[in-house]
């Protein structure tokens, strides 16, 4: 095990590696690794991770909010001194009645039936939430300088909010974090003078037009999985659904909504699928989300890659080996074992399909093409 971890910073997210984190280090600090593609990034911890190791990062996700992390996290240049007056400017504007407001926004004394909606935020949050969130795009600051502020503002949201972490549905009763006063902080950035010899690159794009043009030594591919219940859908497209608020909050763009949760228009099952979390089979009878994994690591230009994988995704441990011993040979599998949060190194042979099956259990895969 590392003897350090970089500390990291998010928000609340179904997605997050931070447990995984010191052994997802570990499996890569022994190889002759200089440059990472982080293929589905995210909130950008193992980008963040990465980059404090000093390693230079390729952070890559289809998320809006993702680039805007990334930006914040890997790409800034200004020292802390210049930000703390921006943020103070912008936690002392007075709140607005806004778009926000009207559709996200609840008082928590309303017991009246035609009101009495659940929201993910308290009204006075909302309020500030509009009235910042205006200001940010009046101020005279670069596009970085900018994805800074506005990260400032998605965790400090994320610190008031009324969910279970996540914006599909929110809490019927007020969370005592909700009555919090909304306030903005700086985010952990990396110290420009310890990472300016170091070119950090952000995508905002397919994973699979990525791929294309980007060539590292290592790739880390966290994909979104589906349910391996055949009833099931496809994971309700859960990052493009669980998070569709802070797509609005990046683009600031009012769009048309829909159901309970408001969710934008966008975000609907129908139109934000993942093809790694489809159910589907093809003609051969191999799930489509089994065919898109073996194409995005056969297509990588890497020599080594790592996959973080849950035993409950749409691939069974047979179909996964079969996938990553044809692809290349595989020099270390890993188990997480959360109750115990420990990490179980695990021989690479069919040994570890044993193990997985009837399991819920995360893996790690360590392969060399």
């Amino acid at each position: 095990m590392l003897s350090h971890t970089p500390q990291t910073e998010g928000i609340k997210y179904a997605g997050s590696k931070l447990r995984l984190l010191p052994h997802i280090l570990q499996m890569v600090q022994p190889l002759e690794v200089r440059s990472i593609l982080d293929g589905f990034s995210g909130t950008t911890r193992v980008s963040q991770a990465f980059a404090q190791q000093g390693y230079e990062v390729i952070a890559n996700d289809i998320s809006v909010w993702s680039k805007v992390f990334g930006q914040c996290y890997l790409k800034n240049g200004r020292e802390a001194a210049y930000y703390q007056g921006l943020l103070e400017y912008l936690n002392n504007v007075q709140g607005t009645d806004g778009w926000f407001s009207e559709h996200y926004g609840g008082l928590p004394d309303d017991t009246s039936a035609a009101t009495k909606a659940k929201k993910p935020w308290q009204l006075h949050n909302t309020r500030k939430l509009d009235a910042i969130r205006e200001e940010i795009d009046r101020l005279n600051v670069g596009e970085i300088e900018r994805s800074v502020l506005i990260t400032s503002l998605i965790l400090a949201l994320d610190r008031v909010d009324n969910t279970l972490g996540h914006y599909a549905s929110y809490l019927g009763e007020w969370s005592p974090r909700s009555y919090k006063p909304l306030r903005l902080t700086l985010p952990r950035l990396l110290a420009p003078h310890k990472t300016s010899h170091i070119a950090h690159t952000i995508y905002h794009d397919n994973i699979f037009d990525t791929i294309e043009h980007v060539r590292t030594d290592l790739a880390y591919f966290d994909p979104p999985y589906g349910s391996n219940n055949e009833k099931m859908p496809p994971s309700r497209v859960r990052y493009a659904a669980y998070y569709h608020l802070w797509t609005t909050i990046c683009l600031n763009d009012r769009p048309h909504i829909f159901g309970k949760a408001a969710r934008r228009e966008d975000s609907r099952d129908t139109e934000a699928a993942s093809i790694f979390e489809e159910f589907r089979q093809n003609d051969a009878g191999t799930f489509l989300a089994l065919e898109a994994l073996q194409r995005l690591i056969d297509r990588t230009n890497a020599r080594y890659i790592v996959l973080s994988y849950s035993s409950g995704g749409r691939a069974t441990a047979e179909d996964l080996h079969s996938i990553l011993s044809e692809s290349g040979k595989i020099l270390d599998v890993r188990r997480v074992d959360y109750k115990r949060n420990v990490m179980a190194q695990m021989r690479w042979t069919n040994a570890w399909i044993r193990e997985a099956e009837g399991t819920n259990h995360e893996f790690l895969f360590l392969i060399q093409k």
